[in-house]
């Protein structure tokens, strides 16, 4: 299709088209895809989670900042609520990013959530992959920040940071979270505030802690950083850190294990997506409610109304 080929040849304009395109899905949506496929695999993605505070959004602009510093060209993928009065994504386009805007080798896209749980847009690892195919040598990735179901961030990216900052209620925010057990690369961002070594230190002693499986020298170790994200302080080596961890799946057949998790992953979702979209077609809205009605009535479970439902369908 000709936006696709447009997309690919660089207009930043059919670019934009196209991931609307994307998000609001549809059959020129996959027809899409399926053409800017062959072209994708070459970008490195970076998941950018944490709790609400931590100054992600400053630290993803000053990461961008540096990768372009080298020569490269990021995409950014910004996952915001959604708006209850325009389903259109909150924050809009991150007015902390604006000082990225106008560079040819920086394209910005925010997302709505529009419900989707985990803090990731349903769309995010499509809209990733069109960023991926048509050039882009590094995609980051920013999250939500809503708590446990942040670590379907780990489905999407390649190297996965989650920030810290102190003086959040906890010393270690991603305990609560959930998300250390996902994490590549561990920032305590906003380091000039007290308290930033002590969840440093937290952070580290809680790595020791959880390496109670047999120690192999050649594992990847999470690195505690420490980072000012608003005066750049600590970001390039947030940056060196990532270009490690790179290095570091590329040296050891991790980064194929991973690719091929993704492609699962995603065929898993949409598989899953088909399948119910033809039971509910077959079904049919009545039929549904009336089983809807079963199990407010207490007459029968969810698990059992499910397995009736399914029953004989190919």
């Amino acid at each position: 299709m000709d936006l696709v080929q447009a997309a690919l040849a660089g207009e930043r304009r059919a670019l934009a088209r196209l991931l609307s395109l994307i998000e609001d899905d549809g059959p020129e949506a996959r027809q899409a895809l399926a053409a800017l496929h062959p072209h994708t695999g070459r970008a490195h993605i970076v998941g950018v989670t944490g709790a609400p505070g931590t100054g992600k959004s400053t630290l993803v602009n000053e990461l961008a900042k540096v990768l372009r510093d080298q020569g490269h060209t990021v995409g950014v993928v910004a996952v915001d609520p959604t708006s209850p009065f325009s389903g259109g994504a909150l924050l809009g386009d991150r007015v902390r990013m604006r000082d990225l805007a106008g560079d040819p080798g920086i394209f910005i896209r925010s997302m709505a959530t529009r419900g989707s749980l985990g803090g990731l847009a349903r769309a995010t690892a499509d809209v990733v992959r069109v960023l991926d195919a048509v050039g882009f040598e590094w995609v980051l990735v920013e999250t939500v920040g809503v708590g446990q179901a942040e670590v379907d961030v780990a489905r999407t990216a390649h190297t996965v940071v989650v920030v810290e900052a102190p003086g959040l209620g906890d010393d270690v925010q991603a305990l609560k979270a959930g998300l250390l057990e996902i994490a590549d690369i561990l920032v305590v961002n906003k380091a000039d505030r007290p308290g930033a070594a002590q969840t440093a230190l937290a952070l580290e002693t809680t790595l020791d802690l959880g390496q109670n499986r047999p120690h192999d020298p050649h594992a990847w170790r999470p690195p505690v950083l420490q980072t000012v994200a608003l005066n750049g302080r600590g970001v390039d080596d947030v940056v060196k850190a990532i270009l490690d961890h790179r290095a570091y799946l590329r040296e050891s057949g991790l980064w194929d294990r991973r690719e091929r998790e993704r492609a699962r992953a995603d065929l898993m979702r949409a598989l899953e997506e088909r399948l119910v979209a033809r039971l509910l077609y077959h079904t049919g809205e009545e039929a549904l409610e009336h089983w809807v009605d079963r199990i407010v009535a207490r007459e029968i479970d969810v698990y059992g109304a499910a397995e009736r439902l399914t029953e004989g369908f190919p």
